[in-house]
């Protein structure tokens, strides 16, 4: 792994710490104290999270200058949703399938096991693998329309 990509790794993994309290603060909430849904909880607080999450990594992470935020939080909402399914799964698995841990514990490794899908993910569909600015590749893409 190169220097800039570790850098990169780390720190999305730092935003990534702050989302994991963000998201176990906003299920704990809705789960345990106003009784929602376990999913839905889990869903609440995974959404909240990736959030918050898009907002540091963009700036933070890969220092994104690209004026097509929509789109860039499209796709990292993309990411975030396929993201989500694998969660619950892993959750739906572990929990209330084996039975092997407790929702919470599950809940733990499934946020360990989506940082690495959402980083990659990130890394090479949303923010560029280059760990060039998205503005360099976004003025390429316009320098290509005007041709058109």
């Amino acid at each position: 792994m190169d220097k800039q990509l570790l850098i990169k790794f780390s720190k999305f993994g730092a935003v990534g710490l702050m989302g994991m309290v963000v998201d176990f603060s906003v299920t704990y909430i809705l789960k345990e104290l106003l009784g929602v849904n376990k999913y839905i909880a889990n869903s609440s607080g995974f959404i909240i999270a990736a959030t918050s999450n898009f907002l540091l990594n963009r700036k933070w992470t890969f220092k994104s200058n690209d004026p097509k935020v929509i789109r860039e939080f499209s796709i990292f909402t993309g990411i975030s949703i396929a993201g989500l399914i694998i969660n619950n799964a892993i959750i739906w698995l572990l929990h209330d399938r084996l039975g092997l841990f407790s929702f919470y514990l599950s809940k733990l490794f499934a946020i360990g096991v989506v940082f690495f899908w959402n980083f990659f993910m990130n890394h090479h569909f949303n923010f560029g693998q280059t760990g060039k600015s998205v503005n360099r590749r976004s003025k390429e893409f316009q320098a290509a329309d005007k041709e058109i």
